[in-house]
């Protein structure tokens, strides 16, 4: 199994003592990629019993997997991530469902009986996801090299200054749902793993940071470029998610309403008042700022989708 991880000192030895705690019965090997760590990444993992491969330079989560699968000869390849904590019958449930399929995902939730709060990031996977997040992925060896491993997705040719393609020291975008669709049209089979559980850390984060990570949905009108199967799991082909259509429905209403000085076309955004925004104790000061971040995040997003649609020269919204 490969664990990509850049600076996760913090998180990794949660991660790699319960990887230790699992209850394979078969050989496995265990690989950490220190992505240009700058703490104890590394020392924590050989700690734990990890073959740590350390990179030289930020390469991203991309190259460290890559990494990863280059420095293991195993048949089958198993990814989690250094903030995350697979259950103590992951690995076994991932290895019997590739025994009849090449591309494996399973479920991941936010760490058991940590409370999540309004703008905290995390990952919540109950079902089957057409994006492939590696956090819980698995895959035969020979499908991984079929594809040619991971790589970010390809920027909008002559177009870099709207940083369509993240620099590693930016994060990462997409590298996975574009692995994962290059399988599938490979000729991949899919599974899902629902007992394959892995747990994903929570990390406390304020509006500003939640208003600020809005902004990255810019990437998405490209990914779309490079992955159109995408298109069929979105609401009505051209919404990113059920609240970006309901978001966008509330300001066609509002918008009608002020200009028509009628208050009819304002009930386009009970939808979205009812499903997305703090109903209880709104006018509450935390009400206020948790409605408003709301609101602000989502709006940011429509922006960050209209400049990534253009630049990509596809509609998303």
């Amino acid at each position: 199994m490969i664990v990509p991880a850049r600076n996760s000192a913090a998180t990794i030895g949660g991660t790699l003592s319960a990887i230790a705690a699992s209850d394979f019965e078969g050989d496995y090997e265990l690989v950490v990629v220190d992505d240009g760590s700058t703490d104890d990444t590394a020392r924590v993992a050989e700690r734990h019993g990890a073959r740590v491969v350390s990179l030289e330079g930020q390469h991203g989560p991309a190259g460290a997997r890559n990494a990863g699968i280059a420095a293991t000869s195993a048949p089958l390849l198993a990814f989690t991530d250094a903030d995350c904590t697979p259950t103590r019958g992951w690995l076994g449930s991932v290895v019997e469902a590739l025994g009849a399929a090449e591309l494996v995902t399973g479920p991941v939730l936010p760490d058991d009986g940590v409370p999540v709060g309004p703008f905290d990031r995390t990952l919540r996977l109950a079902d089957a996801s057409d994006r492939f997040e590696t956090a819980n992925l698995a895959v035969h060896r020979t499908t991984a090299e079929t594809v040619g491993g991971f790589e970010p997705f390809a920027p909008v040719p002559g177009r870099p200054e709207l940083g369509l393609r993240p620099r590693p020291d930016q994060g990462h975008f997409g590298e996975d749902v574009v692995f994962g669709w290059r399988a599938v049209r490979a000729g991949a089979r899919r599974a899902f793993a629902s007992d394959a559980l892995v747990y994903h850390a929570v990390f406390p984060r304020g509006p500003r940071g939640y208003v600020a990570e809005r902004w990255r949905l810019r990437y998405f009108p490209a990914l779309l470029r490079e992955v159109p199967e995408l298109r069929g799991t979105m609401p009505c082909r051209v919404f990113l998610s059920r609240r970006t259509l309901r978001f966008d429905a509330a300001v066609v209403g509002v918008s009608l309403a002020i200009a028509r000085r009628r208050a009819a076309p304002a009930a386009l955004a009970i939808p979205y008042v009812r499903r997305d925004l703090r109903t209880w104790r709104p006018f509450t000061r935390g009400g206020l700022v948790e409605n408003a971040a709301l609101v602000v995040g989502d709006a940011v997003g429509l922006a960050a989708l209209a400049r990534g649609g253009i630049a990509a020269r596809r509609l998303l919204l």
